[in-house]
């Protein structure tokens, strides 16, 4: 049994961005015939079901009342717009293009973290997060590869989820995760249907067992990724979501057959390895803290 609240954290996080990485190759094969806002509205009815099962299941009953009813409008408003970005970027760019572009957002994050949070960084952790900035330059090469309007919505993507996690790991102790999951996937099927009748499309039984199955994904890594920030600092779960972009450029290459050119390959590299040693260094005191000097 592990009792370390920064492993259950990372180790929960995990899981969840593994989850998620299917739930991307999932909407960009719909979004081979589908609209961004189609997709996310199905997706987000489709969770609706397992949503009230999950708080039917947990402590405390059906209770659904927001603890911090104005950090939960915030988090919707968040949410649902950067959804739909997100969505559309997968559906126009390669998934390698995308995932270096959105992970930024552990990076970002981390740099959020020291102001929102009050987080402290020493100066590797600095570095580390310079390291990782660089890596995504590396891997999305500018001025080599065409710009679309699609980087624009990545990075705007990656700002908003940043703005996001930084906002979970505030209400992650204090809001039951239904309570987190549910508005959110509300908003998205009451919003986003206003425009349907001028974008739908027919969808075939693969695409709702699809959007079934995206919205199952999103539920299971959401209470995931809510438990991890409730257990564990963001330095400590920022960091797990490179492991993403593993399973998301692997599933690119052998669902999509995407292809991978070395620059790529050691952009995502230098990504995995400043996340891989902002966790090491998670787990080691900063220096002027009170259990540095004890150790000293």
């Amino acid at each position: 049994m592990i009792r370390n609240p920064s492993v259950q954290g990372a180790l929960l996080s995990l899981s969840a961005f593994g989850i998620y990485a299917l739930s991307d190759m999932m909407i960009k094969f719909m979004g081979q015939s589908l609209f961004a806002v189609q997709i996310i509205f199905c997706a987000a009815l489709c969770s609706l079901p397992f949503i009230l099962m999950q708080a039917a299941a947990s402590a405390g009953g059906m209770s659904l009342r927001p603890a911090l009813p104005k950090w939960t409008a915030v988090r919707i408003g968040l949410i649902v717009v950067n959804s739909v970005i997100v969505s559309y970027t997968f559906t126009k760019l390669p998934v390698a293009q995308a995932y270096a572009i959105f992970f930024c957002m552990p990076l970002l994050i981390t740099l959020l973290a020291v102001p929102l949070l009050r987080e402290r960084l020493d100066l590797p952790r600095i570095l580390t997060v310079v390291a990782g900035f660089a890596g995504v330059l590396i891997a999305l090469r500018p001025g080599s590869v065409p710009l679309q309007f699609a980087h624009l919505t990545a990075i705007t993507g990656a700002t908003l989820g940043a703005l996001n996690s930084i906002l979970l790991r505030k209400v992650g102790n204090r809001e039951r995760p239904s309570v987190v999951l549910l508005y959110p996937a509300i908003a998205q099927v009451l919003i986003l249907g206003c425009f349907l009748p001028w974008i739908w499309q027919p969808m075939t039984a693969l695409s709702w067992f699809l959007a079934l199955m995206i919205g199952l994904f999103s539920t299971i890594g959401g209470v995931l990724i809510i438990k991890a920030y409730g257990r564990a600092p963001a330095i400590v779960v920022a960091p797990m979501q490179y492991s993403q972009i593993i399973w998301g450029t692997l599933c690119g290459v052998l669902i999509f057959g995407e292809r991978m050119d070395a620059l790529m390959v050691l952009g995502i590299s230098v990504i995995v390895a400043a996340g891989l040693f902002l966790l090491w260094k998670s787990g080691q005191p900063l220096p002027g803290s009170a259990e540095f000097s004890q150790k000293s």
